[in-house]
Formats: structure tokens, C-alpha cells, sequence
């Protein structure tokens, strides 16, 4: 999930990242104490040894990639192949501590469904949801909280629990602006990309534990989780979701343009961000290029929906009302 605002706390809870302590005993640094002598690299090292390794191995990295094979599956609406072994009950099962969380620490914020404010971004949800019937999230029982606070934030987790803070609903302007960020959020649950980070998070663990063999600071494992669970994929995920995001709100009657214009006004605000090299989420001036890029297929979308002849009545009518003269 996106975060739109640097030190949000809420999306913490779908980051798999791992802390490794080294502790000292005694006054001379750090020591380690071996069992036996048997370390994991002179397990390894016996094993390497014994006539039967090579076939053992083979065994092994036929059944790993069989595995992976057989669990590859295609992402709705952009058709990405990945690895995925979490299925969508699991997912939303694993986001209901996150959703008490929530509750818990905004208790207080949220507002009431007759708020004006609640009701223009149910007004929203209500036009974007028919276009994620097929994905398989029919049967969600979808929910919109709207939560007083100045956090630029908004999130849609696993089983279909929308948050929208107040503090985006200036920046998004209009209905528009607000269905942009609403089709991005939407979109990660769509390409259940919680899912996605959950089942890479045992084969980088794996990995860990192998470089733990030989590099007992435990440095390079964390550096390689750092690198290949929270770097890559979020760039790739988020990009996916603003593609997503956008055929959506296209066919949902919305401007695809206003997702443009919508980190337009982000770039504008010239919040203090690391380079994107080194970020998990593009920079907000690639998005508006990626946009702008995706815009001829979002915009062929929605003349291809019966929203296109809705809007054509409703321009029609505009300009109608515009002769009147009182």
C-alpha cells in the first residue's frame, strides 16, 4: 500500500523486515559460544561432502521449482505473472489485527456516515466497484471510514476496509481527484499484493538463512532483505496499482486525467523525500509520466464502457443548460 504521507505508522504492519541483534557478554566484544562444534557452515560442509550431495541437491531444486511453477499466478487487469501461495481468506484474515489496530489508535476520529464527507467518498467507491466484479472480490463486504486527522493518507486493506483521512480530501480537490486515489488503493487489493509480499517473505528469510552461514554479523541477511522484499517490489506494486487504479476510474465515469493532476499537485508540495533509487514508492513526478503514458489506453476504456455514451448526455445536457437565458 501506498503511503502518501513519510512517517505514517498504519501501513507498518504489511512490512516484512527483521531485526537482528548481536549481543555482548563480557567486557571484549562479542563471542560465540559453539555447541559441539556443530556450526551451520560444518553442517553445510558435511553435507557437501557425503557422496549423495549432488543428487540430494538435485532432488531439492526440482521440487523448489516445482513448487514455485505450480503456485505462479496471474495478476487481475495488468496480467503480471508472480508467485503467490497466500489465498485471499488468508489475506483479509491476516489484515483484521491491522483493522483493530486502526480502530484502536483513531478512536475518537472517525466520522459519522451522515458527514458530508463520508458520503462523497462512499458516492465514490459506489462508481469504481462495479469494475472490480471478476477479480474475485465479489463477495467482500466493503467498508468506508473516514478519519479526522491532517494525515495525507488513504489505504485500503485486505477484505475490503477503506480509511480516507481528511487531511488528502484538500489535495484531491473534487470527486476526481478523490476516485484517483480511491482506484490506486482499491487496486492493491485487487492484485492482492499484501498476498504477493507474504509469500516472498519465506523464500528471502530462506536466502537469509543461507548468507547467515557465513557471515554470522548477520549484515548481508539484512541487507538482502532490505534489498529484495522491500525495495523492487514496492516500486513494482505501486506502479501496477496506479495502472489498475486508472483503467478503473476511467470506466468508472472519472477523468483519468485527474490522477495526473493529482501528483502534479503532490510534486508541487516539494515534501522532503529520498531519491528514488533508494524509495520504495516512485517519485511522484515518474507516476505523473507513467500516467500520462498509460492515458490513450484508460481514455479507449471509457469509450468502450457505457459510461462514455453517460458522459456524452450529460456534456450535451451542459451545454443545453448553457444557452438558457433567465
Amino acid at each position: 500500500m501506498f503511503r502518501w504521507r513519510p512517517g505514517s505508522r498504519i501501513l507498518d504492519n504489511f512490512r516484512f523486515q527483521s531485526q537482528f541483534r548481536a549481543y555482548r557478554i563480557g567486557g571484549r566484544g562479542p563471542q560465540y559460544q559453539r555447541f559441539g562444534g556443530a556450526t551451520a557452515s560444518n553442517i553445510l560442509y558435511r553435507w557437501a561432502a557425503r557422496p549423495t550431495f549432488y543428487r540430494d541437491v538435485g532432488f531439492i531444486s526440482v521440487g523448489a521449482g516445482g513448487f514455485y511453477l505450480y503456485n505462479l499466478e496471474e495478476v487481475p487487469v495488468s496480467g503480471r505473472r508472480r508467485f503467490n501461495i497466500i489465498s485471499p481468506q488468508l489475506e483479509a484474515y491476516a489484515a483484521q489485527g491491522t483493522m483493530e489496530q486502526i480502530k484502536e489508535e483513531y478512536r475518537g476520529k472517525f466520522l459519522p456516515e451522515y458527514d458530508l464527507r463520508v458520503r462523497q467518498v462512499k458516492k465514490v467507491l459506489a462508481r469504481l466497484l462495479p469494475y472490480v466484479s471478476g477479480t474475485g472480490l465479489d463477495d467482500l463486504n466493503w467498508e468506508v471510514h473516514v478519519i479526522e486527522s491532517p494525515e495525507q493518507n488513504a489505504f485500503v486493506i485486505p477484505g475490503g476496509k477503506v480509511f480516507v483521512f481528511t487531511g488528502i480530501l484538500p489535495l484531491c480537490k473534487d470527486e476526481h481527484g478523490i476516485a484517483a486515489v480511491l482506484g490506486h488503493e482499491i487496486a492493491h487489493v485487487v492484485a492482492h499484493h499484501t498476498a504477493e509480499r507474504m509469500s516472498q517473505a519465506p523464500l528471502i528469510l530462506v536466502a537469509c538463512v543461507l548468507l547467515s552461514m557465513f557471515d554470522i554479523s548477520f549484515y548481508s541477511s539484512k541487507l538482502l532483505l532490505d534489498l529484495f522484499l522491500s525495495w523492487p517490489g514496492s516500486r513494482k506494486q505501486e506502479a501496477e496499482a496506479d495502472y489498475i487504479g486508472l483503467l478503473m476510474m476511467a470506466q468508472g465515469c472519472y477523468r483519468p486525467e485527474a490522477a495526473m493532476e493529482f501528483w502534479a499537485r503532490m510534486e508541487k508540495l516539494g515534501q522532503q523525500a529520498p531519491p528514488q533509487v533508494l524509495s520504495t514508492h516512485p517519485s511522484n513526478h515518474n507516476r505523473e509520466e507513467k500516467i500520462r503514458e498509460w492515458l490513450p489506453q484508460a481514455l479507449e476504456k471509457q469509450q468502450d464502457s457505457d459510461c462514455h455514451s453517460m458522459m456524452s448526455y450529460a456534456d450535451q445536457f451542459a451545454a443545453s443548460f448553457g444557452q438558457l437565458r433567465w
